[in-house]
């Protein structure tokens, strides 16, 4: 099958039972996603496909063919961050960093779905701020830090969205 990870076409034969964190850590050498739970209940292993962030060992390698796979690798260069590793970076919202690629690929896809209007949970409806403090946390929920990095991980968001 073909996926295109990070901008990069890439021709594949694995086993069918394959999970895109699989596929991405063993054999395409990208080890920035992380395998936590490995139940899809921690977030450290998110990526975006197709522009939207999902757990990657949740989902199988073989029903993504011709998707494009965006991991922590490919949103931004040492020399030229992107915005949400920059705001991590001064925010210092991390810690151990174990759980940070997946935090700033679920925060770019936060940064997605509140610029589409897209409301959370908690989204009332009377058009308040769909990156309030509360809007980020619900929309962050599904991404563990065990070190407790949140009171950070919050402002760096916000940062990056431009506030």
């Amino acid at each position: 099958m073909r996926l295109t990870v990070n901008g990069v076409e890439h021709e594949l034969t694995l086993d069918p039972r394959t999970t895109l964190l699989d596929a991405l850590r063993e054999h395409l050498d990208l080890t920035g996603a992380k395998k936590g739970c490995d139940h899809g209940q921690c977030g450290a292993c998110t990526v975006l496909l197709d522009g939207r962030r999902v757990n990657s060992c949740l989902v199988l390698l073989i029903a993504q063919a011709g998707a494009e796979v965006t991991t922590i690798e490919g949103l931004g260069t040492a020399a030229e961050p992107h915005p949400v590793q920059r705001a991590f970076l001064e925010h210092d919202g991390l810690q151990c960093g174990y759980c940070t690629p997946g935090q700033i690929c679920s925060a770019v896809g936060v940064l997605d779905e509140a610029g589409r209007g897209w409301p959370s949970a908690v989204t009332t409806g009377d058009g308040e701020d769909l990156l309030s403090d509360a809007e980020i946390r619900e929309r962050m929920s599904g991404n563990l830090c065990r070190c407790g990095a949140y009171p950070n991980i919050v402002p760096a968001i916000r940062e990056a969205a431009g506030r």
